[in-house]
C-alpha cells in the first residue's frame, strides 16, 4: 500500500514504512483551511492545519510511504485516529520524479466536516496560527516544519511559504 502525506506526515510520519520518497499528486492545492482542535489547537481555539482542495493544473508535493502489507491495517487504524478531526481517505495517483506512478491513499478534509474553517485572508490565518497551541505543540512549529521539509525536498508551495514568512519571529530570515 502507498500513502501520500502532504502535512505533518511529510516530516513526522510516526508510522512504520518500507520506503519513503518525495512525490506529488496532480489536481490538488495544499491550503491551511482545516481547523485542528486535537493537535495544533484546542476546542474553542482551533489551530490551522493543511488540507487539499481540488484545483485544475495544481501540483502538490509531499512524501509517499510504501507500507508493508502486514502493517496495512495497523497503519490505517493509527492514521484514522490521528486524522479523526475531519479527514477522510481518498484514492489518488501518486507520482515520482524518476519512477512509474502508483495508486495510493491520501487523507483530506472537505468543507462538510465540522472542523473545516475554509479560506481566509493569509494575514488572518497567520494571526490564528501564532495564537494556537495544542497537544502536539504550537501551530507555528507545524507551519515552519512543513515549509522547511518542502524546501529540503526542493518543492515549491507559495501558500505554505507565504504563511511561514508571516508567522516567523521578527528578525528571522
Amino acid at each position: 500500500m502507498w500513502l501520500f502525506g502532504y502535512g505533518s506526515l511529510v516530516w513526522r510520519p510516526s508510522i512504520p514504512f518500507v520506503e519513503r520518497l518525495p512525490a506529488y499528486i496532480d489536481g490538488y492545492a495544499r491550503r491551511f483551511w482545516q481547523g485542528s482542535t486535537d493537535h495544533r489547537g484546542v476546542p474553542g481555539a482551533p489551530g490551522r492545519v493543511v488540507t487539499l482542495v481540488e484545483q485544475a493544473g495544481a501540483v502538490c508535493w509531499g512524501m509517499a510511504y510504501r507500507i508493508e502489507g502486514t502493517e496495512r491495517d495497523a497503519v490505517l487504524a493509527t492514521l484514522d485516529h490521528r486524522e479523526k478531526g475531519g479527514y477522510d481517505r481518498r484514492q489518488v495517483t501518486i507520482r515520482f520524479r524518476d519512477r512509474e506512478p502508483v495508486a495510493g491513499l491520501v487523507y483530506l478534509a472537505t468543507p462538510e466536516n465540522p472542523n473545516y474553517l475554509g479560506p481566509a485572508p493569509l494575514d488572518a490565518i497567520a494571526s490564528q496560527v501564532r495564537a494556537s497551541t495544542g497537544p502536539s505543540g504550537g501551530n507555528v512549529e507545524y507551519v515552519e516544519s512543513l515549509a522547511h521539509a518542502l524546501r529540503e525536498m526542493g518543492a515549491a508551495d507559495e501558500h505554505v511559504f507565504a504563511l511561514a514568512a508571516l508567522v516567523a519571529p521578527a528578525g528571522a530570515a
